[in-house]
């Protein structure tokens, strides 16, 4: 793999979204590709991290578990995506696990190597901090939106994040499961039927098999607006 493909696969928030060509060179050279299989645990939550990983084909999914027992699904990492990076930067346990939802293949980079890197280039932190500042914003619009919002808007704004652009825009970038869909959206099962009922008689989305395609992206956008 070269710099050039590894920066057009990197998500746009991802901590080395914003790395030269040579410090991408280095993170490549001094990294060491791996494979997983579908349904393989690739971090657990609580288990020391001593690595970060960037996938490069697949799907995972990130979930922890609440103090109170209840599971929630906080993210499904695709492509480009880097996992692993708070208990990697911090030295602290994992604060999620997870699966890979297909067979994967990843960028694995060793805390030992990252040092040597960001010796080497010296500006290199700097900008992850301000990725890392950037996310934090985000992350907070993400929670007082969900406090503010009705089941509808949020679960609009959830379908909105998977949905696939591009020429297979309205797909879902993963099959789920209603009752999956709820865990992720944070919202009950019967809520997760009510809606994609109401918006599949509407003609906002079609259902087949559970599995949910997006119809009018427009409105569903107007719905994840509206308070």
């Amino acid at each position: 793999m070269h710099a050039n493909e590894l920066a057009a696969l990197l998500a746009s928030h991802s901590l080395f979204a914003d790395c030269e060509t040579d410090e991408l060179s280095d993170i490549i050279l001094r990294g060491h590709f791996v494979r997983f299989r579908k349904g393989q645990e690739i971090m657990g939550q609580g288990d020391d991290g001593d690595n970060l990983l960037i996938i490069l084909t697949g799907f995972a999914r990130v979930s922890m578990v609440a103090s109170n027992g209840h599971e929630i699904v906080l993210d499904y990492a695709e492509p480009g995506y880097v996992i692993g990076e708070i208990a990697f930067l911090d030295g602290g346990s994992r604060t999620a696990s997870i699966e890979a939802l297909t067979e994967l293949t990843a960028l694995s980079l060793s805390r030992p190597a990252f040092e040597e890197i960001a010796e080497r280039h010296v500006a290199l932190p700097r900008r992850m901090l301000r990725v890392m500042a950037k996310r934090l914003r985000q992350a907070n619009d993400v929670i007082e939106a969900d406090r503010a919002f009705t089941s509808g808007p949020r679960l609009a704004r959830y379908l909105l994040r998977l949905m696939v652009s591009g020429a297979n825009e309205g797909k879902l970038k993963l099959d789920l499961s209603q009752s999956e869909l709820g865990t992720f959206a944070g919202l009950s099962r019967e809520q997760i039927n009510r809606q994609l009922s109401a918006w599949s008689d509407a003609g906002l989305i079609e259902l087949e098999q559970g599995r949910v395609k997006i119809i009018d992206r427009d409105t569903l956008l107007e719905i994840s607006e509206a308070a």
